[in-house]
């Protein structure tokens, strides 16, 4: 995730058979890995009595229908056109469903909802690598019973170490990831094709027959299981989010032809194995393979969910990036990996809040089963934040009826909700994991939020308009001193507070100036014809707004420099950046409550100096003391 643009055009006039490797490793290592763990933890509600056909034909149907409606139709075939100049994911459906509304009012829901959505993503990064991976390491129980005991510290120091090299960034190792993706893809495909020609009775569930009658007949414990079936779609939503990477058309072909055909031949081999022998319902997965091929599976399978839990954490830094620009996280600190992807980055700070999340998940629920139940919330809540979202972009920008808008997302709505419904039985045997999680992001996101707004009104309050300095400025006598000055402005309409506490302090001005405005817009990236304007108000003094996407990393001095050759004055060497250094204090009557503050200033505390952020050079700053009350 988080490729820009220009790559993704890259990839695109790549070798076919390359592109589609590329997306197997990228897109489909969450889907992928399901296969661990989805058949066997759906039908353990079951295993109070005998396990029948009925049961397992039923709970096949539902998986296979899952696959067919919600991955299949509502995003390879529906969401998948959604694209906010060719990128996708839940905060790009909330920049065009806000796009689409007319009403500030509603634009305001779907900002909301797209933000849910998120912290519901952050939730899922958390919880899939340790179901992933401890799924994977406990094949050791099948293949090698003596290490049963091993399967935990082993499945933590794998997790140690995905975390640990995170900084060396996803190019090098992300050449291996689609070949190793289709040799897994394969070797599941051909495992359950061969038991299925073992046991060919099992296709009956290719039918939405048995699914309906397992519901019929089994009622609130059919429903209690499909909080279960939906583990075989979580990693849907990387589908539409990675969808800038390689465009619609190879995620597409690559569902279609190869991942799709594979991982129903393996559910329905795992299940034709369960009808020949119920035992093997302890662990149908490894079971579907022989004996002489247990240890080399099991590796393959911790390198494939070692790949799914990478893409996540990737997804994690392009995401946090994204609410960063957005202004619903304080600056962080963002690393590029690449001299020549963009979208290849590191965030230390959420690395290590995952990594913590992870280690305290393994060693708390301690087996991929326990973890199941915390698995399935966050992914069916991000479920329906997409669909509310997409019925509104294809009833306002693709011009659906409102009839057709509201019945096909209307139904995808209803299949989503009985989903979540299924999944919030399991909160008190762990699904409260993900909700807390997501409230605990939620309230961080909407603090900081509302924190900048209250600090711009203030602002806004306090400050001077640059015509009425500019009008001034000739009878004041202002001294002005050889160099070049660069003020930041959050407003390019008003005076910023640090050169108004220099002209008090040091009683000078430089001969060239430059108020500097960055915008960040509700569009992947901004091209070179749109990144930069500049107006020379006076002369010596100019006004420069630089914009930025949500999924680019601001560089100011870069920009800056390119517009010399459009006549604004811009020497490196003589160029100095003053920053105020914002002091917030409570205000006399908070407009936040006291618990929303006092967040709101540790966050404000930890944040990454605008210098570091917009890759000023720390010898060319001078920062000068500001403080706002809100």
């Amino acid at each position: 995730m988080g490729v820009t643009l220009a790559a993704a055009h890259r990839q695109r006039t790549a070798p076919r058979v390359g592109m589609l490797l590329a997306v197997l490793g990228v897109v489909y290592g969450d889907i992928g890995t399901s296969p661990l763990y989805a058949l066997r933890a759906s039908l353990q509600h079951f295993i109070g009595g005998r396990i029948t056909s009925a049961e397992v034909l039923g709970i096949l149907s539902l998986i296979f229908w899952s696959l067919v409606l919600i991955v299949t139709v509502k995003y390879v075939l529906l969401v998948m056109h959604a694209d906010n100049r060719g990128e996708g994911g839940i905060l790009a459906l909330m920049a065009l469903a806000q796009r689409a509304s007319a009403l500030p009012a509603t634009r305001h829901a779907m900002g909301i909802i797209g933000v849910i959505g998120a912290c519901l993503f952050f939730g899922d990064g958390v919880i899939t690598p340790a179901i992933s991976v401890l799924s994977a390491v406990e094949g050791l129980e099948v293949s090698a019973p003596e290490l049963q005991e091993y399967v935990l510290p082993i499945s933590a120091l794998v997790i140690v170490v995905l975390f640990a090299v995170q900084y060396r960034g996803t190019g090098s190792v992300g050449r291996v990831f689609g070949p190793v993706m289709a040799l897994w893809f394969g070797v599941i495909g051909l495992l359950g094709l061969l038991a299925v020609l073992r046991n060919p009775s099992v296709l009956r569930a290719l039918s939405p027959c048995y699914a309906v009658e397992l519901c019929l007949h089994y009622r609130l414990l059919a429903f209690v299981a499909l909080g279960s079936v939906v583990l075989a779609v979580t990693g849907a939503e990387a589908l539409y989010a990675d969808m800038g990477h390689f465009g619609a058309q190879p995620i597409r072909i690559a569902w279609l032809a190869f991942v799709l055909p594979s991982l129903v031949l393996n559910y329905f081999g795992q299940g034709a194995l369960i009808l020949r022998d119920p035992r093997a319902l302890e662990n149908p997965f490894f079971l579907l393979g022989p004996k002489w091929l247990g240890l080399s599976l099991v590796i393959l399978a911790t390198a494939a969910t070692v790949i799914a839990s990478q893409a996540l954490i990737s997804g994690a830094f392009s995401m946090a990036r994204q609410c960063m620009q957005m202004g619903f996280l304080p600056r962080l600190t963002v690393r590029h990996t690449s001299q020549t992807e963009e979208g290849q980055i590191y965030m230390p700070q959420v690395n290590g809040a995952l990594a913590i999340g992870v280690l305290i998940l393994v060693l708390a629920f301690k087996t991929s089963d326990n973890l199941a139940a915390a698995y399935g919330i966050a992914v069916t809540g991000t479920f329906i934040c997409t669909c509310v979202l997409a019925t509104v972009v294809f009833r306002r920008q693709f011009r659906w009826s409102r009839t057709a808008a509201l019945t096909v997302f209307g139904f995808f709505f209803v299949l989503d909700s009985t989903f979540f419904a299924a999944n919030a039985l399991k909160i008190p045997e762990g699904g409260w994991v993900p909700l807390v999680l997501g409230l605990a992001l939620m309230a961080l996101m909407t603090t900081w939020n509302r924190g900048r707004s209250l600090m711009l009104e203030r602002w806004r309050q306090d400050s001077l308009s640059i015509k009425s300095f500019l009008d001034r400025l000739p009878q004041s006598r202002t001294v002005r001193v050889p160099g070049i000055a660069v003020f930041l402005t959050g407003n390019p309409d008003y005076v910023p507070g640090a050169l108004l506490h220099n002209l008090k302090h040091n009683k000078v001005l430089h001969e060239k100036v430059l108020f500097v405005t960055v915008l960040n817009l509700d569009v992947p990236e901004v091209g070179a014809d749109r990144r930069s304007e500049a107006e020379e108000l006076i002369p010596g003094v100019y006004r420069v707004i630089i914009r930025y996407g949500f999924m680019e990393s601001p560089n100011i001095p870069r920009d800056l420099e390119e517009l010399h050759g459009r006549g604004v004055p811009f020497e490196p060497m003589q160029v100095s950046y003053f920053l105020g250094r914002e002091t917030i204090v409570p205000a006399m009557a908070p407009k936040l409550p006291l618990w929303r503050l006092w967040l709101f200033l540790v966050m404000a505390r930890n944040a990454v100096s605008a210098t570091e952020f917009f890759r000023i050079p720390s010898d060319r700053v001078v920062e000068l003391g500001v403080r706002v009350a809100i």
